[in-house]
């Protein structure tokens, strides 16, 4: 049975399932969820959406509401539209409208192991059946119950896992931080909402690149771990990952033990650090060079600090051809969030 991802405008994402001779509006409504829709014969418009990847039957929409051209750009009707494989649509309206609620799943502390002096890696384990599901790159927040502490993080697992793991910054007077190392031993129960963000993997033909600062690395851990467990070994991938210093530079080893599975993928990494030996320095702008942006025919994301996004978008504009695609996520301490629970 295909899954669907259902993508809403205020990123909140909700999986659903559908039927072979189901419309993708029909298995909505089965599970509660209110795409938007005045009629169910392809004629009013109201639940057109978008398709970013999958295969379907389209049905018979009018060409009044869904012209030639939009369908060739990838909008469906979500009334006529059948799923033939799993899809991701993004729906043009807010979740709120279409009153979908994030998913709340309880779960248990597994493991928490620090990686560096300023990296943790959690390990958690659902208590009520499966993990939420998720597109690689997606995070949600991460609630402890009694401490009135609510932070947003990124999957570094892939979506399907038994176990879910996330990269985390030890920041010395973070409140999450000082409850991971006080109190986070295992059965520690916590709570996950979400997923959230468009910030996830795309299907592509292009070579990708992604570009990460810091605990950035996280969400790209997850694309590189579903697109091995999804036999897309072919896809060109390259990998350029920065911190200040070589200790932080974490779950290299991941990277490495990845790299049997995707013959196509490499990294480098470098260090912002002036004192450390590291073998590339600088930030990882200074290495974001025309040849590593395969001269724009390339889809790109940059996860990091704010700063560092923002001045990566800028310098790529600079290089000459721009890469076709960039897509972005910016991580900064104790951030608000899309959704308080």
């Amino acid at each position: 049975m295909p899954r669907i991802a259902l993508n809403f405008e205020n990123g909140i994402t909700r999986f659903i399932d559908a039927g072979e001779n189901e419309s993708i509006a029909d298995a909505a409504y089965r599970q509660s969820v209110n795409v938007p829709l005045d009629c169910t014969n392809g004629v009013c418009g109201t639940c057109k959406a978008f398709r970013q990847s999958g295969q379907f039957d389209p049905g018979s929409p009018s060409k009044d509401v869904l012209s030639d051209a939009e369908a060739s750009e990838g909008y469906i009707l979500c009334c006529q539209t059948k799923a033939r494989s799993d899809m991701v649509i993004d729906i043009l309206a807010s979740s709120d409208a279409c009153k979908v609620k994030p998913k709340r799943t309880i779960c248990e502390v597994v493991n928490l192991e620090p990686l560096s002096d300023h990296r943790l890696r959690l390990s958690v384990k659902s208590l009520e059946g499966e993990l939420p599901m998720f597109l690689p790159g997606q995070y949600v927040n991460i609630t402890v119950p009694d401490e009135g502490i609510s932070r947003p993080y990124s999957f570094t697992s892939a979506p399907g896992s038994d176990v879910a793991t996330f990269l985390i910054r030890n920041l010395p007077n973070g409140r999450m931080s000082v409850y991971l190392k006080a109190r986070a031993k295992r059965g520690e129960r916590l709570v996950l909402d979400g997923p959230f963000g468009n910030f996830y993997l795309r299907v592509s033909t292009r070579p990708v690149l992604f570009i990460a600062a810091g605990t950035g690395v996280g969400p790209f851990l997850s694309m590189l771990e579903y697109l091995a467990m999804t036999g897309n070994r072919d896809q060109p991938v390259r990998l350029l990952y920065g911190t200040r210093d070589p200790a932080d530079l974490v779950e290299l080893e991941r990277v490495e033990g990845l790299r049997a599975l995707l013959p196509n993928l490499s990294y480098v990494t470098t260090c912002s650090n002036p004192a450390s030996q590291h073998q590339l320095s600088g930030r990882v702008t200074d290495h974001m060079s025309a040849e590593a942006l395969n001269h724009g025919d390339a889809d790109v994301y940059l996860c990091g600090p704010p700063e560092m996004v923002e001045s990566a978008r800028q310098h790529a504009a600079k290089c000459g051809s721009p890469p076709a695609n960039i897509y972005f996520e910016k991580f900064a301490p104790a951030a608000a969030t899309l959704y308080q629970p």
